[in-house]
């Protein structure tokens, strides 16, 4: 996989096409390159090699690695990374991590108690429309006009359908976050003007719409299931983001859609997926092996796609106290992340996904900042499967899974426990067991039919895709993240948790950006 690099006109459509004032966090135009889409285009592997910027927002955090030219300024190049905020947003704040680290507003995550000014959402919410602009750009340089205009043959003309579809796929994969994060937020397409334009904002219900409608009219030029090169989407990823869009339609739109939901798993459950044997490959160095599984996956390489985000945070971040570093891979630890009592307790102690560092550390978190208090977690590591390390200490090649198999497994049986037709009791049970047998190496974690409810299900889903980006929606969709439906440790700035304002079930548009567009509105609570 090769290092990707901002290409110029890219670079500078974003002067122009993002959607609002970004005030002091501001994408860096590369002023010095005066190249123009013609002469960019006039190289065919061009295509391909813009489309590599899009899936590269999500793996590193600018146009050199680890850092010194960030996409996003304002704030360390390395928190402004896309998978780093998401694990703030969606896993940070919920039962499943804490931080001991002190860095300006981080603890807010933890406490549920952050505000429009927070740095930290900003940097996620500027990720998310910086992503968004680059496919925008993508998607207006590949008209078929454009095509016509610079004589582009039939049969690059087929290969720049399917980038064009993929781009497609990746924006709406951005503002599927955004909707789901942030509610209603600016809105703006390739069909929007570039220049001095301020975007209206888009109400949920709308958004919701759009990347249906998008990821519905995109699946025919997508490639088939497990037949993309490796790293790249195909049809499945579109699927299971179709299936994501739906199981969460009461908490978007206040209307169930498990029916649909459950149509798009059938599609992805159908298509020559299985589970991989072994749990533990799924999160180690040596991961890009594992094809039978992982539907979409965020690639990285320790030579060639170096961050301090991604995966190279959810390793070194994990590590301190009394653990070795060689038993991670790597070459140090930043001791700060560790679980909470509660989520450690969903576990029965001979669950193997349990993969948490107890050896000098307490149950219980008395000391955020200690990071000895608390359990760690050693889910993902640098290490491939015969131990040996990945091909540098500094920067892991663990690749990060966004969407997999056993995801799909688990919403199928939530879908079909929630009415939706289209699925079966006895196939969801089917499918809960085999992830089980997975985890415990036989039958003995299995479960009966009548342990099949949407609490075990809740339950399940954090024990097997813990830190996978997900606790916080799956938490919001079961009434149980803001409020005190359910309290864990340090939730409301407590040790023994508290109940949190409900506003908290959506992040605030950062007050830069409502300052700068008159469109927008602040949702509420904030």
């Amino acid at each position: 996989m090769k290092k990707f690099q901002l290409f110029a006109i890219i670079s500078a459509a974003l002067i122009f096409a993002l959607p609002s004032c970004m005030d002091d966090l501001n994408t860096v135009p590369l002023d010095d390159l005066e190249v123009t889409a013609a002469e960019i285009f006039e190289d065919p592997e061009s295509y391909r090699q813009i489309l590599a910027k899009l899936y590269a927002g999500l793996a590193i955090s600018g146009q050199q690695g680890p850092a010194g030219m960030g996409d996003i300024s304002g704030i360390d190049e390395g928190f402004s990374q896309y998978l780093r905020g998401m694990f703030y947003h969606q896993t940070l704040s919920t039962d499943e991590a804490v931080i001991g680290w002190d860095d300006q507003t981080i603890k807010d995550f933890v406490y549920q108690s952050w505000g429009p000014t927070d740095v930290f959402i900003a940097a996620m919410y500027y990720r998310i429309f910086y992503q968004i602009s680059l496919a925008n750009e993508y998607i207006r340089q590949t008209a078929e006009n454009l095509l016509d205009d610079r004589g582009v043959d039939n049969a690059l003309r087929n290969q720049i359908a399917v980038y064009r579809a993929e781009a497609r796929f990746l924006r709406a994969y951005s503002y599927w976050h955004a909707l789901d994060m942030f509610g209603d937020v600016p809105f703006v397409t390739d069909a929007d003007p570039i220049g001095a334009f301020l975007p209206p904002q888009s109400e949920r219900q709308q958004l919701f719409s759009y990347i249906e409608t998008e990821l519905l009219d995109i699946l025919p030029a997508m490639n088939a299931p497990r037949t993309s090169e490796y790293g790249r989407v195909d049809r499945a990823a579109a699927w299971m983001l179709l299936a994501k869009l739906y199981m969460n339609a009461e908490v978007y739109i206040g209307q169930p859609r498990y029916t649909e939901a459950l149509t798009y798993l059938n599609q992805i459950i159908g298509s020559g997926y299985s589970l991989e044997p072994e749990y533990q490959n799924l999160f180690n160095a040596d991961n890009y092996m594992v094809d039978s599984e992982i539907i979409m996956r965020v690639p990285y390489h320790g030579i060639e796609t170096q961050t301090y985000g991604g995966t190279t945070f959810l390793i070194k971040a994990a590590i301190g106290g009394d653990m070795e570093v060689a038993d991670s891979g790597v070459d140090d630890g930043w001791g700060g992340l560790r679980a909470t009592p509660n989520f450690v307790e969903l576990f029965d102690e001979d669950d193997p996904r349990a993969l948490f560092f107890t050896e000098g550390q307490s149950l219980e978190i008395t000391n955020l900042s200690d990071f000895q208090s608390g359990y760690a977690v050693r889910k993902f590591t640098n290490l491939r499967r015969d131990g040996t390390p990945g091909t540098n200490l500094e920067f892991p090649d663990t690749d990060f899974p966004v969407f997999r198999l056993a995801d799909a497994y688990l919403m199928y049986a939530e879908a079909v426990l929630r009415g939706g037709a289209g699925g079966d009791l006895s196939t969801a049970l089917t499918y809960v067991n085999q992830i089980r047998q997975r985890a415990f190496g036989n039958e003995t974690g299995n479960i009966t039919t009548a342990g099949l409810t949407l609490d075990f299900i809740l339950d399940e889903r954090a024990r097997e895709l813990y830190w996978e980006g997900h606790r916080r929606t799956d938490l919001v969709r079961y009434n149980r993240f803001a409020g005190g439906a359910y309290i864990w440790s340090w939730k409301g700035e407590s040790r023994d948790g508290l109940a949190t304002n409900m506003r908290y079930n959506l992040f605030p548009l950062p007050d830069a950006d409502i300052t700068a567009n008159p469109n927008l509105v602040q949702n509420p609570g904030y």
